[in-house]
């Protein structure tokens, strides 16, 4: 068949030219196109259920809503976890369901889930709500609003009403969450002493409030031949207007609102988060995007919007929109990226003019990159990807391996072609006869060798979970573009060189071949003949070499993933629960100027607590900053470490370093931003605590484990109002009566909206803070009873009581937060590690905590993070590998038809394997998921060098020539494209083996240098070690 693909290409060349150009338009024009992301998406199908529970306590959270919602989505279809939070006024669960689930069908699930619920809630609990769809990458900038003049309260307006909608209305724009300055409120702050006086209950006050805000329709009148609509208009946002409504008449009296209550506008009360800029205080607006959306793109799309916003606002107000962007990492590592495929493309030049000396062939075996990239770059957009770092570094890494398959055409028909110009006139052949023999002679090596690469990267396609989701898209992007590597160097190659290697006078000229290939032949001939009379010595030494490193690989750690370089740090400080928003204001701000002081940072922001119906179940304890940073002077190791050393300085909250895609992966993988996550299960928080940190102080001393910290689920002050029922029956107050009371009195009810324009605020009732703000006042609040006082009062007047007749109000603690996983309570004792791998740090921590640490009866500990997809991912490729190596053999075996020939070929393997583990012992040490696959795509390239010398025996052998004659003469004849082809492999890859440092990098470069390490010495070794074996071999055989 590929015959006669290469006879029908030079039967019609001018096509075949013409088919080449117009490819490469068309893959130039879909590029353009194409969405350009950091990462593939590696979102897990999550659906996040928000639901506020108005003033409720974290326990009666737990109990009342989020153990309903658990209840009805567990053992839903597909449902692989369930995790769920639950803190004063909220509860946030998480549903997420198994990889490769439509995200759609797993929100249409729990929709249907809830439903079934929403009638099993309390009453004042709001309708459970599914977050917006974002995308884990989703968090793609930041921006800051401040002012010096603009209050808190406008400045919040402004974000919420003027600036959030806008954004919301870019396409691509999932959700934007508005954290910091005052929330406008309209508020009727009442006082019993004066509702007492006036003899009003807090029932008709309620009404009256419901009932200040409010339009009414009056239908339709016909006159003059007009219909008019009839509008009753009491709605206002004046508050003297509000104060205006009156509650009743008393002895013809009206007593109305600003009798009994004040009305006024402030800030929501309790304030659950706030911001801050460079630590001083700011909104920060976070915008998330849509799964599939292009951020580049995106991002251009709302600077747009912001500079239209800004004409519109004050002129003291200054908008930031350069404290966090995604934008900045992706072009960094795509830059850094196109700046290796470029930078290896060089090399591959120099590599092939050297060995050929010839313009015309390095530009047909050039030729064979573009097209090929292109071709990649065409099929992942029909399979629906993006070009990402990912789909890049797979071709990034195939650069040197694209030419391979037209080096070994061009090499061949370039040799061919000057051997037949050395020929008399009479006996020449025709060119395109030439062409097509020595394409032909080569075609069916060349196109085994691209298809045992191919097989061995099958194994990356059973990867599941988010290292498939990765890595996928890079096994594509190389395969694809190696394939259409063979495609060309059997089509366009063929055609190219019937065109342009066809002048008798330049194929005289270099007969001999180039000066370094003569230079090469010369000494590798003398040191192959020295080698053959030491054949045993050299294959002992191999042998001795092979067990050595395979000593040296048990002795190598064990890691997921490199460490992303994103340029911006996300620290998340955790003080002690039951702290005011105010002190962990003041905390925050002294990390921010610690971070601020270090050379590298220039900005900081701050979110702390959390935004209404944010999906981060965070309390005010909590902070997370996020500091960009820019490296010139000293390497992240030592950036890293001062800002530990700093941060170490403050005791009043644990802190975690991490990077925003980074620690969103962690937290995905095992529902903390960390690295490792030792989940401890059980049912009493406060015995979970003393446990957790028994366990963080057994493993403190753990040599590379930094930023431990104990999840802060502890008790908190809580004020109890318990209802004493024998004196609520005395003075004939219900239950119901005296839980509404609590309610609206303390925490307040929503009883209307003002509007302004289009904007709309709640207008909220509560008791002013005489009657709140302490123990002593709650106390002596007066609650109505449904008692006459005497006989000679009105018949509608009501005995009010202190609340301390009727109820104990006591200073107690109860927790803060309560998170629970697969429907039971959990407590997490987080860490990361920094300078030592991921693998031994927690078989460390786990013989620590085995030996150490005694659990009672029901409580477990499981251990979750990055290090459970590392050993998952190890398992399923190395059973994998095992299978593509037994499909290679017999690729092998079908090509020679002779087991003997295949074992040789394969003896490439454990010397391939030699270099691989070298490059890793003298680099960094550690084995991740991305070195794993480095040495997969090692055991396919370096299998192609023994193919081509093997073969050439093969050929010689059934010519009639002597064994001896036959090693030394094929291993002459293949030297060539052994060394180019491996040369231009390994060297393309030196640009991104040595920055692996660099944003986008990070995944390649470690499968850079396990294939660069490993084809040097398959390659040294496999042109010394293949000619020894095959002669021992075949001696036995003409012995026997």
């Amino acid at each position: 068949m590929i015959n006669k693909i290469i006879q029908y290409a030079l039967h019609n060349r001018l096509m075949i030219i013409v088919a080449s150009v117009l490819l490469l338009i068309a893959g130039i024009y879909t590029a353009s196109k194409m969405e350009v992301d950091v990462f593939p998406d590696l979102t897990a199908p999550t659906v996040v259920v928000l639901t506020e529970a108005h003033g409720m306590a974290p326990e009666e959270a737990e109990k009342l809503v989020t153990f309903q919602i658990e209840t009805a989505v567990n053992g839903a279809t597909n449902v692989r976890r369930v995790r769920s939070s639950s803190a004063a006024g909220i509860s946030i669960v998480w549903i997420e369901f198994e990889w490769g689930t439509d995200i759609f069908k797993a929100r249409q699930i729990v929709s249907e889930k809830l439903t079934a619920i929403a009638e099993k809630l309390p009453l004042g609990v709001g309708n459970p709500t599914l977050a917006p769809q974002s995308s884990i990458m989703g968090e793609i900038m930041l921006i800051s609003l401040s002012s010096d003049s603009t209050t808190p309260m406008d400045l919040r307006t402004i974000a919420d009403w003027n600036i959030r909608p806008r954004l919301l209305a870019t396409g691509g724009v999932s959700q934007v969450i508005v954290i910091g300055g005052e929330y406008k409120q309209y508020q009727i702050l009442a006082s019993p002493q004066k509702m007492k006086y006036y003899n009003i209950s807090l029932n008709e006050l309620l009404k009256a409030s419901e009932e200040s805000n409010l339009n009414a329709s009056g239908g339709f009148m016909n006159e003059f031949g007009n219909e008019y609509i009839i509008r009753g208009l009491g709605r206002t946002n004046k508050v003297e207007e509000i104060g205006n409504t009156v509650i009743k008449v008393v002895n013809n009296v009206p007593i109305k609102i600003e009798d009994v209550a004040e009305v006024n506008i402030g800030g929501a009360i309790p304030k659950i988060g706030d911001g801050s800029l460079r630590a001083s205080p700011a909104i920060i607006m976070t915008v998330a995007k849509q799964p599939g959306t292009n951020t580049l793109e995106l991002t251009k799309k709302i600077d747009n919007a912001i500079i239209e916003i800004a004409k519109t606002l004050p002129s003291d107000i200054k908008i930031n929109t350069k404290i966090f962007r995604q934008a900045y990492f992706i072009q960094a590592s795509i830059s850094n990226i196109q700046k290796a495929l470029i930078e290896g493309s060089i090399f591959v030049v120099i590599i092939m003019f050297l060995f050929l000396m010839n313009f015309r062939t390095t530009i047909i075996s050039i030729v064979a990159i573009p097209l090929s990239l292109i071709v990649s770059i065409i099929i992942l957009k029909f399979l629906g990807l993006t070009i990402n770092t990912m789909s890049l570094g797979g071709m990034a890494i195939a650069i040197g391996s694209l030419v391979d398959d037209a080096v070994i055409d061009v090499e061949n028909v370039f040799k061919r072609l000057r051997e037949n110009a050395q020929k008399s006139i009479e006996v020449r052949k025709h060119t395109l006869v030439v062409v097509y023999d020595a394409s032909k002679e080569i075609r069916s090596s060349i196109f085994k060798a691209t298809l045992i690469i191919i097989v061995a990267f099958i194994p990356l396609f059973f990867l599941s979970g988010m290292e498939g989701r990765m890595l996928r898209p890079l096994g594509i992007s190389f395969i694809v573009s190696l394939f259409a590597s063979l495609m060309v160097a059997v089509t366009l190659t063929p055609v190219l060189c019937s065109f342009m290697l066809t002048n008798d006078k330049m194929l005289l000229n270099q007969a001999k071949g180039s000066w370094l290939e003569r230079w090469l032949k010369k000494y590798y001939n003398s040191a192959l003949a020295r080698v053959m009379k030491f054949k045993k010595i050299v294959l002992s030494l191999s042998i001795v070499l092979f067990l050595v490193v395979g000593f040296l690989m048990f002795g190598l750690g064990r890691s997921f993933l490199p460490e992303f370089n994103e340029g911006t740090l996300t620290v998340s400080a955790v003080s002690m629960p039951g702290i005011s928003l105010e002190e962990s204001n003041k905390i925050g701000n002294r990390i921010e100027n610690i971070l601020l002081s270090v050379h590298e940072i220039s900005i900081t922001s701050r979110r702390t607590g959390r935004a209404e119906l944010d999906e981060h179940a965070q309390g005010v304890n909590a902070a997370e900053i996020d500091a960009p940073f820019v490296l010139t002077e000293r390497s992240k190791e030592e950036f890293m470490k001062e800002v530990r050393e700093n941060l170490s300085a403050v005791s009043e909250a644990n802190i975690t370093i991490g990077q925003p895609i980074g620690h969103r992966i962690d937290h995905m993988l095992s529902g903390t931003r960390a690295n490792i996550a030792i989940k401890l299960f059980g049912s009493d928080l406060s015995k979970m605590f003393s446990l957790a940190n028994q366990i963080k102080r057994n493993i403190e001393g753990i040599e590379g484990l930094v930023d431990i910290s104990v999840e802060q689920q502890i008790e908190i002050p809580q004020v109890q109002i318990k209802a004493k029922r024998n004196m609520l029956a005395k003075y004939g107050i219900s239950i119901g009566q005296f839980t509404e009371f609590i309610d609206v009195a303390f925490a307040g009810e929503k009883v209307s909206q003002v509007f302004e324009s289009n904007k709309s605020f709640d207008l909220v009732l509560r008791f002013n803070d005489e009657n709140r703000g302490k123990i002593e006042n709650i106390r002596n609040v007066l609650i109505d009873t449904n008692i006459k006082p005497t006989q000679l009062t009105t018949n509608n007047s009501t005995l009010k009581i202190p609340l301390h007749y009727v109820a104990d109000i006591v200073s107690t603690t109860g927790p803060n937060t309560i998170n629970r996983e697969n429907v039971q309570r959990k407590i997490v004792v987080s860490a990361n590690v920094a300078g030592r791998d991921l693998k031994s740090v927690v078989n460390q921590i786990k013989e620590n905590v085995d030996d150490n640490v005694q659990l009672p009866e029901n409580y477990r500990i499981q251990y979750g993070g990055q290090f459970e997809s590392e050993a998952k991912a190890s398992r399923i490729l190395f059973f994998t590998s095992l299978m593509s190596l037994l499909i290679i053999f017999l690729l092998l075996y079908q090509e020679f038809k002779n087991i003997k020939f295949a074992g040789i070929v394969f003896l490439n393997l454990p010397l391939a394997l030699i270099g691989g583990v070298l490059s890793i012992w003298f680099t960094s040490g550690i084995i991740s998921i991305p070195s794993i696959i480095g040495f997969i795509t090692l055991f396919g390239i370096a299998t192609r060098n023994g193919i081509l010398l093997v073969s050439r025996y093969q050929v010689l052998q059934s010519q009639g020539v002597a064994l001896y004659e036959t090693v030394i003469k094929g291993s002459l004849d293949r030297l060539n494209p052994i060394l180019m082809t491996a040369l231009t492999t390994a060297l393309a890859l030196i640009p991104l083996a040595m920055t692996g440092d660099l944003p986008g990098n990070e995944i390649q470069s470690p499968m850079a240098k396990v294939i660069l390490g490993g084809l040097l010495s398959s390659t040294l070794l496999n042109i010394f070690i293949v000619p020894v074996v095959f002669y021992i071999s075949n001696v036995k055989k003409l012995r026997g």
